[in-house]
């Protein structure tokens, strides 16, 4: 008995040596591989952080230049009344610019839009601009050390000039690539040397042992602008190595558990779980507004899908719609999600018939006609009207037979139904989708929204794609805009309708209502007058 325990101990101690061994190997690969991964990581941020800062000064520039000429063009070049009105309308069309005045020929600012005191102002630079004749960029320090741009347009010998404020803050990023406050050393200086801006710590950036650093010059205006990382300011290369190292440790203490316990369970069935959350109601929709940004208007929701558990704990769909799409449930879910929102939405949807309602559909919904059966009787009887349903084919989705899902598409369409194609420019198939589908809307991926103003080749993408689209009389709806200099870059680009964390994240239907309610409100229903009757 003691040498059957022994030997059992013995092999017990081997299986556990061999194991750790085993998982030590590709642990270290996999440490190595991070490591890798976090070097190249960082030094792509700061290389598309400067790329950032670039187009964000070009655009900032641009943009003044542009009211400047425009103010011109309008013979503004004093401070009547009038002039003053223009100016105040220039200020108020163009974002970054902050003041707009009339400089006289000696250099002085005779009025401003503002009609306010104009306090000390001390030139601190001066050059021209080059990339825009006629035009000077000065630096200006004005009361409580308040550091200013001041794009000025300059006249004929003798004429008043026009000139434009803008704060120096503008010309660099104010969050990161992640979304969270920029962190990182940033510096942005004129063509001749002067600093314009400066962000974030300048101590212990620069050393290229223990930093990430880029510099990049302005092509049009001749900005030049540094931006430096420090390698602990990178969170993911603390947090990534210690995951490394708790991966380490959890697994070798798995193994030793493994080897003197061995629990038996049941084998897991995460189809019927999923089946049975769908029975018992645990898939809820939420929604995620669509926003005219130009007028500020609602347009409509996108609904998606969330698990929510006994418990109360949210699980989002990418970690259930592909089990549901491969076990053949996302069917049934799909139209119970449609039901969902039709009970909980319905009413306030029906009195307000310019709001849209967007439904994902996998594209092998679209390869079965039995659908077109299932949206209308879903549909027909309900407060929300066919024409108000927009029903969404990723571009990720192959579709193998595009005459046949042209069909179904098109009898949809007959319904009153209409198609959008989701995450445009992310596959292989954008244009063959426009062109063969016949499809109504196409929305752009985030993808392309996060790198307008920074990457020229995404700013043509986009530009392509939303002139292909109005010239098919297609609308277009752009995803995951997340910051206000994102909606100018889109308006900017002929495009109106936009989703995204700046407006709204996906909300509940009860906020979601609430929501519609504070936007669009209906005037409250007047009570019947009762009829006169005679004495």
């Amino acid at each position: 008995m003691g040498s059957t325990v022994r030997a059992f101990s013995r092999r017990n101690l081997i299986a556990i040596a061999a194991g750790a061994l085993l998982a030590g190997v590709p642990l270290i690969a996999f440490d190595f591989w991070l490591g890798s991964m976090i070097n190249r990581q960082g030094q792509e941020e700061v290389e598309t952080s400067a790329r950032r800062a670039i187009g964000l000064a070009e655009a900032r520039v641009t943009q003044v230049v542009d009211a400047l000429d425009r103010l011109a063009g309008q013979g503004v070049n004093s401070c009547a009344p009038e002039h003053v009105m223009a100016m105040r309308r220039a200020a108020f069309d163009s974002a970054p610019i902050q003041e707009v005045a009339v400089i006289g020929p000696d250099g002085q600012t005779l009025c401003t839009h503002l009609d306010l005191p104009l306090g000390q102002r001390k030139l601190l630079a001066s050059e021209e601009l080059t990339g825009a004749a006629g035009y000077s960029l000065d630096i200006l320090s004005l009361e409580n050390d308040l550091r200013m741009v001041r794009v000025r347009r300059t006249a004929g010998a003798g004429a008043n000039g026009l000139a434009a404020l803008v704060p120096t803050d503008l010309f660099l990023p104010q969050v990161s690539m992640q979304g969270g406050p920029f962190t990182a050393f940033a510096q942005i200086k004129t063509r001749g040397g002067a600093i314009i801006d400066m962000a974030g710590e300048r101590q212990g950036t620069e050393a290229a042992e223990s930093a990430f650093n880029a510099k990049m010059r302005s092509d049009k205006f001749g900005f030049e602008v540094q931006i430096a990382m420090s390698r602990g300011i990178v969170a993911e290369q603390a947090n990534f190595r210690r995951l490394g190292s708790y991966a380490a440790g959890g697994i070798i203490i798995l193994l030793i558990g493994f080897a003197f316990l061995m629990p038996r369970h049941a084998p897991n069935d995460p189809v019927g779980e999923l089946k049975r959350a769908l029975q018992d109601g645990e898939l809820v929709p939420y929604y995620q507004p669509i926003v005219d940004i130009r007028s500020g208007q609602l347009q409509g929701a996108e609904v998606l899908v969330r698990w929510r558990k006994p418990d109360g704990t949210l699980v989002l769909p990418g970690a259930f719609i592909p089990l549901a799409e491969s076990s053949g449930l996302i069917r049934e879910m799909t139209r119970d999600l449609m039901k969902r929102v039709c009970v909980e939405a319905g009413n306030a949807l029906s009195r307000r018939p310019a709001l849209k309602v967007s439904f994902n559909f996998a594209g092998k919904l679209f390869s079965d006609e039995t659908i077109v059966k299932d949206v209308r009787g879903i549909f027909a009887n309900a407060p929300i009207k066919l024409s108000q349903v927009v029903l969404e084919v990723t571009e990720r989705d192959p579709i193998e037979n595009f005459a046949e899902t042209r069909q179904i598409m098109a009898a949809l369409q007959r319904l009153g139904v209409r198609i959008a194609i989701d995450d445009v420019g992310t596959g292989h198939s954008g244009l063959s989708y426009m062109l063969k589908l016949g499809v109504d809307i196409i929305k752009i991926d985030k993808m392309f929204v996060d790198a307008i103003g920074t990457d020229r080749n995404s700013k043509t993408i986009v530009e392509t794609l939303v002139d292909l689209a109005h010239n098919m009389r297609m609308d277009v709806v752009a995803e995951g805009v997340e910051t206000f200099e994102q909606v100018v870059h889109l308006r900017e680009l002929g495009i109106r309708s936009a989703q995204g964390y700046v407006f709204a994240p996906p909300l509940p239907g009860s906020a979601f209502l609430q929501l519609v309610e504070a936007i669009d409100p209906l005037p409250a229903a007047e009570p019947a007058v009762a009829p006169d009757r005679a004495a």
